[in-house]
């Protein structure tokens, strides 16, 4: 017997027969997990594609080579979680904490990392973060490797990104010269190869 319950106020979320709780997550993805308990979870090679995992706690979990496509990641505890191999494409992980996540070989491709948590994170591509910046006072991420940068909800290339700042800030010049300030320096270490 398989019973998920949610992290916060120990409400089951589902309670049925099933082999694993990859299984039953797969056969009930249309479910909303919102704020589940999948502590340690074994979700090895699960398909979650657009799987709703909102605010759950992954924290420690397998996630090696899982479907999560589309998954909708946003404010999960990932910290500590072995998602090597995963299918991360365009999955929504805005605000989730990847703190000392495996991720070498996963696929991140048009995810949205905007405030996501990276710190000692395990990378196959080289990101830098900077919080507390610009206008928002979140996170800025930028992928070295794919030019991608990600500012709440913009997502693009470092300099359409720049032309944006220059654009939008043009009367603020305190956040002007937070982002430009970025900008310049993620510029240098691309330049130095860093």
């Amino acid at each position: 017997m398989i019973e998920i319950k949610r992290w916060d106020n120990g409400e089951v979320i589902i309670k049925g027969d099933y082999e694993s709780i990859a299984k039953c997550i797969e056969h009930n993805k249309g479910k909303s997990f919102y704020r589940a308990d999948l502590r340690s979870a074994d979700l090895r090679s699960a398909k979650l594609s657009s799987a709703d995992l909102r605010s759950a706690d992954l924290s420690f979990a397998n996630l090696r080579s899982a479907k999560l496509r589309f998954a909708k990641l946003s404010s999960a505890d990932l910290s500590s979680a072995d998602l090597s191999s995963a299918n991360l494409r365009s999955a929504d992980l805005r605000s989730a904490d990847l703190r000392s996540a495996k991720l070498s070989s996963a696929d991140l491709s048009s995810a949205d990392l905007s405030s996501a948590n990276l710190r000692s994170a395990n990378l196959r591509k080289r990101y830098i973060q900077v919080a507390c910046i610009g206008s928002r006072k979140g996170m800025t991420t930028y992928c070295f490797d794919d030019d991608i940068i990600w500012c709440g909800c913009w997502q693009g290339t470092l300099e359409k990104f720049e032309e944006r700042v220059k654009e939008k800030h043009v009367n603020n010049k305190q956040y002007l010269d937070e982002y430009l300030g970025f900008i310049e320096y993620v510029k240098n270490l691309k330049a130095a190869k860093v």
